[in-house]
């Protein structure tokens, strides 16, 4: 009867009521949210003092694109950027890409919001960083490519009803050049050099341009140098660190 009795009066766990979850499971399931809409599992939050962006699959811009392609939105990354330049605690940005290209205009949209930031950014290309992936690879401080990655180099395409008269070929061959321009700017590669890759015959299946792989892309001038996660992280460190020493310097003067 006593080992009846002290069974009977050792308290019970509490039982969570049905409907009401829990702190822990608030938590987890806010994670398994960010994975499945944004492809991460921190948004910019100031937990930590890097930004860490995906850019995987294709670029999805102004039409949508079947549900069995893998993309990234460009309306999903550009808000994510501008958080992380306003989040005080945030001090570096790193731009993690895998990906086969996309809309062009979302690309430089995208490049260009990279390029602006004025804190230090580090792009690191896994896997691939072709078409318009070139222009968001080379936008950011410093680029790292690894050494199995490759970048597809090639002129303009346009997809759909094309009407064969001047102007259209004038609009392409414009959007072509806002493409060169925006490379060879951020880049250490010469405009004559990434023209012969872009217009190269033979070297592609059925098609003309280039694909580089990852050690001729930093020999090309492309990409900064060839390392993973471990460098782009290190290096991302680095330009912080630079840039507090900058700030505290003009504080002291």
């Amino acid at each position: 009867m006593l080992n009846n009795e002290k069974l009977e009066q050792q308290p019970q766990a509490p039982v969570q009521p049905p409907g009401n979850p829990s702190p822990e499971d608030i938590r987890k399931n806010g994670a398994v949210e960010a994975i499945q809409q944004l492809g991460q599992t921190a948004v910019p939050n100031g937990e930590s003092n890097i930004f860490c962006m995906t850019i995987i699959g294709q670029v999805e811009g102004h039409v949508v694109l079947p549900p069995q392609n893998k993309t990234t939105k460009y309306e999903h990354l550009i808000p994510q950027l501008v958080a992380a330049e306003q989040n005080q605690k945030i001090e570096g940005v790193l731009i993690i890409l895998n990906t086969v290209g996309g809309d062009v205009e979302a690309g430089l949209a995208i490049a260009e919001m990279i390029a602006t930031l004025s804190k230090p950014t580090v792009t690191l290309v896994l896997g691939g960083g072709h078409s318009i992936g070139v222009p968001i690879a080379v936008s950011a401080s410093y680029s790292i490519i690894a050494e199995t990655a490759t970048m597809t180099i090639h002129p303009i395409r346009l997809n759909g009803l094309v009407i064969g008269v001047p102007q259209t070929f004038e609009y392409l061959d414009k959007m072509q050049e806002r493409v060169i321009r925006f490379v060879t700017r951020h880049s250490r590669v010469e405009e004559e050099k990434f023209k012969e890759l872009m217009f190269k015959t033979g070297e592609l299946t059925r098609d003309i341009g280039t694909t580089v792989i990852g050690a001729d892309a930093v020999r090309y001038g492309l990409m900064d140098s060839l390392g993973g996660i471990g460098e782009a992280i290190r290096k991302l460190n680095d330009l912080i660190e630079e840039r507090r020493k900058q700030q505290t310097g003009g504080m002291i003067q």
